[in-house]
């Protein structure tokens, strides 16, 4: 084989290995890619089914019910326009509380139920996390638009 065959042969097996490997990686990056949705756009079927996404808004007051288990709970996340029902099996954060931000990731059910992996709640008593915020504040100047 000559010289110049052999760098034609090296060029092309190394253009071959390095687009190998971009496509792992975005791969990699394309299912580990995380939404977020807020109620109201879950209710307009925004949201894709049998995906992971997070949903933000508020723990909606006196929505909190605790399985006899001790680890499954059931609460509902709002907007103030939408209700979104979430279960959730496991430790819940120590500042998760009615009428506070929460954000959940995790996939909807066919029934309509978000079934949660995970819940964050707020850190402070000042902080919501810019999504869920802007969420709320989205869906609050829609509500207002339509009672006028």
């Amino acid at each position: 084989m000559k010289p110049r065959h052999k760098r034609i042969t090296l060029i092309v097996l190394g253009v071959a290995l390095l687009g190998g490997a971009a496509a792992l990686v975005l791969n990699a990056f394309q299912s580990n890619l995380v939404f977020f949705f807020s109620p109201s756009q879950i209710a307009a079927n925004e949201a894709p089914r049998g995906k992971a996404f997070r949903i933000g808004g508020m723990v909606e007051t006196g929505s909190v019910v605790r399985a006899n288990d001790g680890l499954t709970v059931q609460f509902n996340v709002t907007d103030t326009a939408k209700v979104v029902p979430v279960t959730f099996t496991g430790i819940l954060p120590d500042l998760f509380k009615e009428g506070k931000g929460v954000v959940a990731q995790g996939r909807l059910g066919p029934d309509g139920m978000f079934v949660a992996t995970e819940v964050l709640a707020k850190h402070d008593e000042n902080y919501m996390p810019p999504d869920a915020a802007r969420a709320i504040e989205q869906a609050q100047k829609a509500q207002k638009s339509v009672v006028q």
